[in-house]
């Protein structure tokens, strides 16, 4: 059973390699995976945890459109649920129109799974683009935001620690 679940709009099979041993395909368009991925994230005190990532979920997922429920349902065996945001907006998509789309999917398909415990990472905070929409991302949804840029580790570290406390929490 995975710890945590890292949820996402679009597929973005390059945040679950970085954090874990999961070893997703990764392809040049769009919907390359029917499954969730699991990989476990391991630690220097020979700590381990599960995450499950499951594929870009699209409008409608909670009405089992595309595979919707196929997706849904193993959100509910995790203790913890990661939305991993394109905060650059790439594809001309707004960051906070796409949260809210996550988050009333996982409401819609059963409304306790929106009341677990959930962080969310901003993903791509290389690129310029990223940080003015990061300001308006927090200022909407009035919460700590875990940003995190392609090309540094030390970001990867700090959030890997933070889910082995909130994980030790839950």
């Amino acid at each position: 059973m995975p710890d945590s679940l890292v949820i996402q709009m679009q597929e973005n099979r390059r945040f679950s390699p970085r954090i874990s041993h999961a070893h997703p395909k990764i392809a040049p368009y769009p919907f390359t995976t029917l499954e969730p991925i699991i990989g476990v994230v391991e630690y220097p005190d020979f700590a381990r945890v599960t995450v499950a990532d499951i594929p870009g979920l699209i409008e409608g997922a909670h009405e089992g459109i595309g595979l919707g429920h196929e997706f849904l349902r193993h959100i509910e065996r995790c203790r913890v649920l990661l939305f991993v945001i394109d905060m650059a907006g790439s594809e001309g998509r707004d960051p906070r129109d796409d949260f809210t789309q996550l988050r009333k999917e996982i409401s819609l398909y059963q409304k306790e799974l929106a009341e677990r415990p959930y962080h969310i990472i901003a993903n791509k905070m290389d690129l310029p683009e990223a940080a003015v929409n990061l300001k308006a991302f927090e200022k909407r949804v009035k919460r700590k935001v875990i940003p995190i840029a392609g090309d540094s580790d030390k970001d990867i570290e700090q959030f890997k620690s933070l889910l082995k406390k909130e994980l030790a929490s839950v």
